[in-house]
């Protein structure tokens, strides 16, 4: 769900740079900024209440799954901060995109997408630890859920390259 905050942003980020074919101003960047930021807040408020749902934790559990969830939301943050600069990059080239640029932007989103299964499964493996293997999967197929529906949102926001 973190992404899905930078799926709004896509659309403050992307819409005028793609309308206008100019790079955004310093002040554009940290409207956007400070817009994600909130947005993740709202957003990671929902994702937990959806979890919590969804997982249906004993007060035990929870206490355990928490604190590790927050660890893992805080590095899955920053992937997302990386996202979102990925973004920004293919939103200022868009119309003058090169095959340098193209290849760069393609690999960054190829390792982002590494870091995030290396990220999944290192966290998988700390909650498998702390509470078993069926409540660290069910966990990981909820949040693969919500991830795919914030993928599928970002990809869809964006203007196919010409």
């Amino acid at each position: 769900m973190t992404a899905f905050a930078l799926t709004l942003a896509i659309a403050a980020t992307t819409t005028p740079a793609f309308a206008q074919g100019a790079a955004l101003t310093a002040a554009e960047e940290q409207n956007i900024d400070a817009y994600v930021s909130l947005l993740r807040q709202d957003v990671n408020s929902e994702k937990v209440a959806i979890i919590g749902q969804i997982m249906q934790f004993s007060p035990e559990e929870a206490s355990t799954f928490w604190p590790l969830y927050s660890v893992y939301s805080n590095e899955l943050a920053a992937l997302g901060d990386q996202k979102l600069t990925l973004i920004k990059d293919y939103a200022a080239h868009y119309e003058t995109m090169t095959d340098a640029k193209a290849d760069e932007l393609v690999f960054g989103v190829l390792d982002l997408e590494q870091k995030r299964t290396a990220l999944k499964r290192k966290h998988y493996g700390t909650i498998k630890t702390a509470m078993g293997s069926k409540p660290a999967a069910r966990f990981l197929q909820v949040e693969n859920q919500l991830l795919m529906l914030v993928d599928l949102q970002i990809s869809s926001s964006l203007p196919v390259l010409q």
